[in-house]
């Protein structure tokens, strides 16, 4: 699957947007959606890190698809995994020609299976009236991919991350014009983001990015596969050094868990949508890290939400993956 093709120019269409590798993460939390001025001027979600998302390609393990009937037709909804969170996406009414593909893979993921799956999404947000944007892609291709065909994504994906981690820091001391940024070692390419991004963000802690990368590098690592890259090694050591360190003599990356649960799991779960629900529900990631932290397993957790939400009534999903308390 294609990635970066673009289509034919004409006069009254533009260039095709390369599609973007990123994290879940960095995505996840861009708030700033920038419209396009005209008919075929392209729109973007800006991220902390200036990328400016268009299109994007994105890759993990399949973690949810769900099949819902409207009036135009079946629509679909899913999650993809990568190191450093979900990616949501979702296959419309309006895109018949992949519709056979789609209903393929929810058959495979009802009976159980799990497999990796790499998706070209074109970048979606949805505003709050609170204010609140929450980022999804709409699906343009996907396809299942192997082991090292995920590897090959994972490093590519945290070389470019790295990229845009260095051009942010190079951008703190410097004057937000293109000139400045430049001057200041910003690339060409980044330094629009990077002054839209400053201006609607300004600063914030970059480590949680870092870390994302240096997840992702460990599980490339761990698949075994060799492959040749363009990280920088300087990069990928300030990466490990800048990582939490645990107080534990041991050397253990996994997160520190209690062994015994704290809690009935219902209990944790509700509690945190009580203090976590800013009018825009709590998202289903969030409440599975809070059941795990409290010592239950992700299955258990998993099955929880369902529970509450399907048979208990307690909690209800307003919208894809987001829940909220039932209203009294």
């Amino acid at each position: 699957m294609g990635g970066d093709s673009v289509m034919q120019s004409t006069p009254n269409r533009r260039v095709r947007q390369s599609a973007i590798r990123i994290f879940a993460q960095e995505y996840m939390d861009a708030s700033l959606p920038e419209e396009g001025a005209g008919e075929f001027d392209p729109s973007f979600v800006v991220t902390k890190l200036g990328a400016k998302i268009n299109r994007a390609l994105v890759a993990g393990v399949i973690d949810r698809i769900e099949r819902r009937e409207g009036e135009s037709g079946p629509n679909y909804s899913g999650v993809l995994r990568d190191p450093s969170g979900t990616h949501r996406f979702s296959v419309a009414a309006f895109q018949p020609e992949l519709h056979a593909d789609i209903e393929e893979l929810l058959h495979r993921f009802e009976s159980g299976d799990r497999f990796l799956m790499m998706l070209v999404g074109r970048a979606r947000w949805f505003e709050s009236e609170d204010g609140g944007v929450f980022t999804s892609f709409r699906a343009e291709e996907f396809c299942e991919i192997d082991t090292q065909r995920y590897t090959h994504w994972l490093v590519e994906t945290a070389d470019a991350t790295l990229r845009r981690l260095d051009a942010y820091e190079a951008s703190i001391e410097s004057d937000l014009t293109p000139s400045a940024l430049q001057s200041s070692g910003v690339p060409i390419d980044l330094a629009d983001g990077l002054i839209l991004a400053r201006g609607h963000y300004g600063e914030f802690d970059s480590e949680n990015y870092r870390v994302g990368v240096l997840q992702g590098l460990s599980m490339a690592l761990s698949n075994n596969v060799v492959i040749e890259s363009s990280i920088n090694p300087d990069s990928v050591q300030s990466t490990i050094d800048s990582a939490p360190q645990s107080d534990s003599t041991e050397s253990d990356s996994k997160p520190q868990v209690q062994n015994e649960p704290s809690g009935e799991i219902g209990d944790v779960i509700m509690e945190t949508i009580r203090a976590k629900d800013d009018g825009g529900g709590v998202d289903y990631d969030t409440l599975v890290h809070a059941a795990v932290m409290a010592g239950h397993s992700r299955e258990a957790a998993e099955d929880a939400i369902d529970h509450l939400r399907d048979v208990d009534g307690s909690i209800i999903e307003p919208r894809f993956s987001y829940f909220q308390l039932l209203p009294e």
